[in-house]
């Protein structure tokens, strides 16, 4: 078995699986479908063509900074606007539509896929350094922090579970008061929590249900090009 790693950072990202206009969720961890359309538009693929060999990568995704939950109030409509009074105007033809769109600030995750295809992840890798289309972290507002691709993100040798647990740690923890573990979600057919993000096609916008468990990794030094950035911990 093979595994890529790359990295999810960013000021923002939202990870929904189960959202509607008006209320849209997001997961405090990157989801299948959301990593899988990622590694699409990295490759160029589009919405119409097959995601097989993608999805039948075993995912598992290592939290390094665990993400503060957000909410973001959107208001939309074409006659309605927002007066600095805080009240709303709208024309009674067309309602004015408020939405509430939760996602995750300052967050880092290690994200691993295993498969036994070394070229499909070899692909992969040389993709996710120089995309096809834009990468952005579940919601095409939420522009990476950094880039994606790792240089040392190819493991031929390791499985999903040995490359996570001993991959540099990408972000410090929060506080000093924050588990020095790393918690982990791998993908698991006996696992106990059951997410409805496993892909089948974007096209017909069909997903099924995906098994993964917990896993708790010790601490791991702090990846190299990163100790020297001095960060303002919060209180």
């Amino acid at each position: 078995m093979a595994t890529l790693l790359l990295q999810l950072i960013g000021p923002m990202q939202s990870w929904g699986v189960q959202s509607n206009f008006i209320y849209r969720d997001t997961g405090l961890e990157p989801s299948k479908s959301g990593v899988i359309g990622l590694l699409c538009a990295a490759l160029g693929r589009s919405r119409n063509e097959p995601i097989d060999d993608l999805a039948a990568l075993k995912m598992g995704v290592r939290v390094d900074r665990e993400g503060l939950v957000k909410c973001d109030y959107h208001t939309a409509g074409k006659d309605g606007h927002l007066k600095a009074s805080g009240k709303i105007e709208y024309n009674e033809r067309k309602k004015f539509i408020q939405s509430w769109r939760y996602y995750l600030a300052d967050a880092a995750f290690l994200v691993g896929l295993e498969g036994d295809n070394l070229t499909l992840l070899e692909k992969l890798h040389d993709h996710l350094q120089r995309p096809v289309w834009p990468l952005y972290l579940g919601r095409k507002a939420f522009a990476p922090g950094e880039p994606i691709w790792l240089k040392d993100g190819l493991k031929p040798d390791k499985d999903l579970e040995t490359a996570l647990r001993e991959y540099p740690r990408l972000r410090p923890k929060r506080t000093k008061f924050d588990d020095d573990r790393m918690r982990a979600m791998l993908e698991d057919p006996r696992g106990e929590i059951v997410r409805p993000d496993q892909p089948i096609s974007f096209a017909t916008r069909q997903f099924t249900l995906r098994c993964l468990r917990v896993a708790f990794f010790d601490q791991q030094p702090l990846r190299e090009d990163f100790r020297h950035v001095s960060i303002a911990p919060y209180p």
